[in-house]
């Protein structure tokens, strides 16, 4: 898989270890260049973790999640690239105030969607990918930076091959595929609840299940591209493991062992939103139809 790339677009450290790594993984370990484009530090995250709730770690929280991402990275076995911008942070709602107004300046979700969408274009010229994944239209779950990422990569995917959309980031070039990956998926995480139970053990799962509906709704009925990466479920687990201050290990991205989710839930589940070339649907291979149309 030499010729092939792949850009997969996240918000904040540890995105790309809970959304789509194993695929990440697998296609990198097959010899495809994979490069994860980190949009900000993560710096106003809450530390999840209580066993990284500890002097120090807030303090330097900017530097402490660099470190994880390196460690994830390379669990991962992928490129890595930092956009450069501050975490907006996930307000508290106040009656009579929006988002916008709750946020704080200079962050990532207050700049223009067009000023985040150059710098993703400038990305995406210099590495030159087939496929790109981003996140839905809402956001894979409605955090500003999330939502910012859906709108500039929206804007990439359709300017970056437009010679007169800024030449000055770079030669232009045009993404084939261009996929939403969908990490939440209710049947999934329903399945391994229901198992926890019958082994007479606790489930972490209960509470995101319980408000399931209205958090994210049916989202196998929006896949279109199951991708086998079993193989990967332990570099996933792995850079999970990286981002210590987010993923608790008694959390439920850690809940299920990683032989049983081999057995019951060998893939990841992704969307493909837009294509420039033919291919059949379902797939089960982010560059299915690429092979004779790929442009080097």
């Amino acid at each position: 898989m030499s010729d092939f790339r792949l850009l997969a677009i996240h918000a904040h450290p540890d995105d790309e270890s809970s959304k789509g790594a194993a695929t990440t993984a697998r296609y990198a370990a097959e010899g495809a260049d994979v490069m994860v484009l980190t949009c900000t530090g993560g710096e106003r995250g809450d530390i999840i973790n209580p066993a990284m709730d500890r002097p120090g770690v807030k303090e330097n929280m900017a530097e402490v999640r660099r470190e994880e991402m390196a460690k994830a990275a390379r669990a991962l076995g992928v490129q890595h690239q930092w956009l450069g911008h501050v975490d907006s942070g996930l307000p508290d709602p106040e009656e009579g105030k929006s988002m916008e107004d709750l946020l704080p300046e200079g962050c990532f979700a207050l700049m223009g969607d067009d000023a985040a969408a150059q710098e993703m274009v400038r990305v995406i010229r210099s590495f030159r990918p087939q496929v790109i994944i981003t996140y839905d239209e809402n956001g894979g779950y409605p955090h500003p930076d999330h939502l910012m990422v859906h709108r500039a990569s929206m804007i990439a995917w359709d300017k970056s091959g437009d010679p007169d959309y800024h030449p000055e980031l770079g030669e232009p070039w045009e993404p084939l595929k261009l996929y939403y990956s969908h990490g939440f998926v209710y049947q999934r995480m329903k399945m391994f609840h229901d198992l926890l139970l019958e082994e007479g053990k606790p489930s972490p799962y209960g509470p995101m299940l319980a408000r399931w509906d209205t958090a994210f709704g049916d989202i196998m009925a929006r896949v279109t591209t199951q991708v086998e990466c079993a193989d990967y479920f332990q570099n996933r687990d792995d850079a999970l493991r990286a981002h210590a201050t987010q993923i608790d290990p008694a959390g439920a991205f850690l809940a299920t062992s990683v032989e049983v989710q081999q057995r019951l839930w060998p893939t990841e589940e992704f969307e493909l939103a837009k294509t420039r070339v033919s291919t059949s649907l379902p797939e089960n291979d982010l560059f299915a139809g690429i092979e004779k149309n790929e442009e080097t």
